[in-house]
């Protein structure tokens, strides 16, 4: 099988782990930056080139789109659809998932527990729209931010206003969610693959942190779920239309709360801390489903 791994960087150690993987079970691969993919729509059809190069004959493609490219990504991603080629997951997906606030709406719409939040475009009721999620502290985050970047902690009723004014001034789009405090700076990331849970670690922030990202310092560890949240993190990968889903879950004293879904979840965090091997697994998922 001919796969391609849409990629901005081939060292990346989720696109070494999925170029390897895909290598070892005897597959051709090769990584493409999507954003110097150039796409042709006109009389002659729908292709893709690639420093000039017309690619054709690819059987899968695995998106590895960050914040930054999902629009251009996506439209790539569709290119490929239209030509008939299978993707882990779909260019309507990828967009919908990197969008919080409709991820959120999605969620929350199926009965699914998320933090309360809310987004507001009017700056005279910042103080309103922050009591509706408080008391204080809030978390206050931009509807592009990944990786814990763009995610701030307002203290306080005043400096969560001032945060938010700020943002609002610069034409930043922002999100204020309900501070869970009982999960201490932890959450959980639950991988599935093909509606099934592959692996899970619980991730938890440095002191003084409340960010449980491990790009900022957090400790990864193993951890096992019982019923009901295996249940929400799986309805949730299905609601958003995900057969290959990074889910991040908190523990909360209302039961297991859904945080994000992700539709390009990071492999180096998951296939360490719980040793197994996450990316053979998303190409054995390509294996059933491309035709």
């Amino acid at each position: 099988m001919r796969i391609a791994i849409l990629s901005r960087n081939p060292a990346l150690y989720s696109t070494q782990s999925l170029y390897l993987a895909a290598r070892r079970r005897g597959h051709q691969v090769r990584v493409i930056d999507h954003m110097l993919c150039d796409l042709f729509i006109g009389e002659k059809g729908l292709d893709i080139f690639y420093f000039g190069e017309k690619i054709v004959g690819v059987d899968a493609i695995i998106p590895r789109i960050g914040a930054s490219a999902t629009s251009y990504g996506a439209a790539i991603v569709r290119q490929f659809e239209m030509q008939d080629v299978f993707s882990v997951v779909s260019s309507e997906t990828l967009l919908k998932c990197r969008d919080k606030r409709t991820c959120l709406q999605h969620l929350c719409a199926q009965g699914i527990l998320i933090p309360d939040s809310v987004i507001t475009n009017n700056a005279q009721e910042l103080r309103s729209s922050i009591q509706k999620v408080g008391p204080a502290p809030v978390i206050i985050k931009l509807l592009n931010s990944t990786q814990g970047l763009g995610v701030v902690l307002g203290e306080t009723e005043n400096s969560a206003e001032s945060i938010m004014e700020a943002f609002l001034q610069t034409g930043e789009k922002v999100i204020l969610q309900e501070f869970i405090r009982e999960v201490n700076g932890s959450d959980i990331r639950v991988f599935i693959i093909d509606n099934k849970i592959i692996a899970t670690m619980e991730r938890v922030a440095p002191p003084g942190e409340f960010r449980s990202n491990l790009h900022r310092g957090a400790a990864a560890r193993q951890i096992y779920l019982n019923e009901n949240e295996c249940a929400v993190a799986l309805k949730a990968a299905q609601v958003m239309g995900l057969q290959v889903a990074g889910v991040d879950l908190l523990r909360s004293q209302k039961g297991p709360m859904i945080l994000e879904v992700n539709a390009s979840p990071g492999l180096e965090g998951i296939e360490g801390t719980s040793g197994k091997d996450v990316a053979s697994k998303i190409i054995q998922f390509i294996e059933r489903n491309a035709g």
